[in-house]
């Protein structure tokens, strides 16, 4: 089989070249490494590549295959994962300098159920320094650029995942999503993300932000990969204590073109100002699309958008300020020498271990939890967060889906956005409240600006509703399909 024709193909079509014998787990292994080799130089997806152990496991799973022990769809396929799930004898490193050479001793629950599947890891993905940011430009290992245009950023936090899957440099990626890290970055590289309910996918091993928000999913370069990844990810772990049992995850059987009936609401607080203008035709022809299949499609009033970001940044900001105390170089990670007191230790290894948007929002987290504070703005957020979800669970009554913006713009060129922290954090005005109710999200591509960058379309779901979205925006996908072939 031709390299090229190789990597082309999405990862459910691998699997079965793979079982058929048309190509093998070794062949499709050496040759995205060798793909990694030649060009991500010019991308930097990637913190650490696991090329020798990857080929290695590759031909383990191939016997495998072969003797008929392995018969799932993602058996023998390549994946890359965000460099915050912790893998088992392979450096985790949050992008951040003070866990530069940790390795863990063990593997994150998401992790080990993508390896029982026969799926092979490449290695890990640079994103923002401890999943601190919406570009991929914190982090200590250098900043990731878009494959589609790398003068622009890919999205964060889980850019180096995103940009892998754009870039064929993996199959398919895990990242973490804990105010649209998977979506935006999906949006911006033309890629399909998916976050799931809240307590779907085991937390376990995923290293912390923001931990009532975090969850993992799937960046894949289709929904049907996606579907399929995600019934693979989604278990209930009981060493997550917000792990969820469900009986409802055979998410590929959702992947019919019916949407006949189902009912699509558009907020209207999500297309006023400050949503650039292709960007808001491209969301309205996609809800086009799903109405000329039969979808009824209208517009309400979703409210408390204004009020999501404050009461995003201030709990996830509270959450991280907790999380990440524990690297103190003490441990493990990263320690400053020079320093013979505890207390001046943990200052000089926290100071230069730390890059400058973890620390800003450690010390907003610190500040918005302290006893003169506390009730005026965390106890406050969370109220708020609390009136989100009952927004949404009114929305819910009467719609399937919602359907809007993933981000304000396509992807905006490289510094922009690190320069003014408050335009990076308006970028995820979209995509937070979605982790503050615990709800369901994908991004799907829905076309380019005029500039050729990718442009998301996000379908929002109510808790435990992923079908409805797989169903919704496989039928989208399939159009976008044939309308091409006309």
């Amino acid at each position: 089989m031709e390299k090229t024709e190789l990597l082309g193909m999405s990862a459910l079509e691998l699997g079965a070249a793979i079982r058929s014998g048309r190509t093998t787990a070794v062949a499709a292994a050496e040759t995205v490494l060798e793909q990694i080799e030649r060009q991500d130089k010019n991308y930097n997806c990637y913190v650490t590549v696991d090329g020798e152990n990857a080929v290695k496991k590759a031909g383990e799973i191939q016997k495998r295959i072969e003797a008929g022990e392995l018969t799932g769809p993602l058996a023998g396929v390549p994946v890359a994962l965000k460099d915050n799930l912790c893998t088992k004898g392979l450096r985790t490193t949050c992008s951040s300098r003070i866990l530069e050479n940790f390795v863990p001793a063990f593997s994150a629950q998401a992790v080990l159920n993508l390896e029982k599947a026969g799926a092979v890891v490449l290695g890990k993905t640079n994103m923002d320094e401890f999943a601190m940011g919406s570009t991929t430009e914190t982090s200590y290992f250098g900043v990731t650029k878009n494959p589609e245009n790398p003068e622009h950023v890919p999205g964060g936090s889980s850019g180096g995942s995103a940009a892998a899957v754009a870039a064929q440099e993996c199959f398919f990626a895990l990242g973490s999503d804990t105010g649209g890290s998977i979506r935006q970055p999906a949006s911006y590289c033309g890629v399909v993300g998916m976050k799931p309910t809240y307590g779907t996918v085991s937390r376990y091993g995923l290293i912390a932000y923001g931990s009532s928000l975090d969850q993992i999913g799937p960046l894949t370069k289709n929904v049907e990969d996606c579907a399929a990844v995600l019934e693979v990810l989604a278990s209930y772990d009981k060493k997550d204590s917000t792990s969820l049992k469900r009986e409802d995850t055979d998410f590929t059987a959702a992947l019919t073109e019916d949407v006949r009936g189902m009912r699509i609401g558009i907020p209207q607080d999500y297309f006023k100002e400050g949503l650039d203008g292709e960007v808001r035709a491209a969301v309205l022809e996609a809800a086009g699309v799903l109405k000329r299949k039969g979808a009824i499609v209208e517009e309400f009033d979703l409210s408390l958008v204004d009020y999501a970001i404050p009461a995003y940044y201030t709990i996830a900001s509270a959450e991280a300020s907790s999380n990440l105390e524990r690297f103190d170089g003490i441990k493990y990670g990263f320690r400053a020498g020079g320093e013979k007191g505890l207390n001046g230790m943990y200052r000089k290894t926290r100071s230069q271990g730390f890059g400058p948007e973890v620390k800003r929002r450690i010390m907003l987290g610190s500040f918005v939890l302290s006893s003169g504070y506390y009730d005026a703005y965390y106890l406050k957020a969370l109220r708020v967060k609390a009136m989100i979800k009952e927004a949404f669970d009114r929305a819910f009554a009467k719609y399937d889906c919602i359907l809007g913006p993933v981000a304000p713009t396509t992807a905006p060129r490289l510094g922009d956005s690190l320069s003014d922290p408050m335009k990076m954090y308006l970028s995820d005005i979209y995509t937070i409240s979605v982790n503050l109710a615990g709800l369901p999200g994908i991004s799907i591509p829905c076309g380019a600006d005029s500039r050729g960058l990718p442009i998301g379309v996000q379908l929002i779901g109510n808790c435990y509703q992923e079908k409805k979205l797989f169903k919704i925006a496989y039928t989208y996908e399939q159009s976008v399909k044939d309308e091409k072939k006309l």
